[in-house]
C-alpha cells in the first residue's frame, strides 16, 4: 500500500507558495498531495496529528507521522527528483541546529518574500490540481 504524503503549507506566504511549486516541479510521480494550513482539510489534519496552532510553516504528514520544520523539509527533499534527495543527509545535523536555521527563514519569510495577494492565486493544470486537497 502506498503511503500518503501530504504537505501542509501557509497559503498566505509567497515563499511557501514558491516552495510548493518547487516541489511539484521535482515530483513528477506525484508523491505529495497539498493543502493549506488555513483550509478546512488543513485544520482537520492539524487536529488529527496534534500539530500545534502556532506551527505556521510547512508540515509533512506521512502516513501516521507528522514532521515539522527542518524534518519536514528534509523528508520532502528525500523524495524529489534530481540531486535534491541528497539534502536529506542534513538529517545528521542535530535537530536544534537545523530547526534554528529553519526558524530564521520562517520568521523572515514575509519580510523577504511578502504575502500573497488574494486575487493572485495560481490555477494549476488539471493533472496538478488533483494533488491539492483543498
Amino acid at each position: 500500500m502506498k503511503k500518503e504524503r501530504i504537505v501542509l503549507f501557509d497559503g498566505e506566504c509567497n515563499f511557501c507558495d514558491k516552495s510548493v511549486q518547487f516541489i511539484i516541479k521535482r515530483d513528477p510521480v506525484g508523491h505529495f498531495k497539498y493543502a493549506s494550513l488555513q483550509s478546512d482539510v488543513g485544520r482537520e489534519l492539524r487536529k488529527k496529528h496534534n500539530i500545534p496552532d502556532d506551527v505556521d510553516s510547512m508540515v509533512l504528514i506521512e502516513g501516521d507521522r507528522a514532521y515539522t520544520k527542518s524534518a519536514a523539509a528534509l523528508n520532502i527533499a528525500k523524495k524529489l527528483d534530481g540531486l535534491w534527495h541528497l539534502l536529506y543527509l542534513f538529517i545528521l545535523v542535530p535537530k536544534p541546529i537545523r530547526d534554528r536555521a529553519y526558524d530564521y527563514v520562517a520568521e523572515n519569510r514575509f519580510k523577504w518574500f511578502g504575502k500573497k495577494q488574494v486575487d493572485a492565486c495560481m490555477l494549476p493544470p488539471p493533472d496538478i490540481r488533483k494533488r491539492f486537497l483543498a
